[in-house]
């Protein structure tokens, strides 16, 4: 059984720096893209970041570029999302996710999902 399990999401004022972490468990997490997505009430969810599978190569939302950064340790089944600089925009919960195949940038290509966990940026 695939699980992915976020952490690390809370409170944070504008301005400041957050780190959310995902473990995997249940699947051969080196063959497969990883991915974060968010999804603000209301909005639909989007495209935060992603990262293949060896790690070497990373690809960002508009909004995310040089504010945040994707990483992954494949021998701890671990991704990580820090993000930096962020604004009361960035509220939202922010989704792990994994695809079985090259860097998709949409939602719907992604074959698991985590819970996701909650961040909040007060202005």
């Amino acid at each position: 059984q695939v699980q992915l399990v976020e952490s690390g999401g809370g409170l944070v004022q504008a301005g400041g720096s957050l780190r959310v972490s995902c473990a995997a468990s249940g699947l051969t997490f080196s063959t497969y893209t990883m991915g974060w997505f968010r999804q603000a009430p209301g909005n639909e969810r989007e495209f935060v970041a992603a990262i293949t599978r060896g790690g070497f190569e990373t690809y960002y939302g508009d909004s995310e570029k040089g504010r945040f950064t994707i990483s992954r340790v494949n021998a701890q089944n671990t991704v990580n999302l820090k993000m930096a600089s962020l604004k009361p925009e960035d509220t939202a919960v922010y989704y792990c996710a994994a695809h079985l195949g090259l860097v998709n940038m949409t939602a719907t290509g992604y074959d698991y999902w985590g819970k996701g966990t909650q961040v909040t940026v007060s202005s």
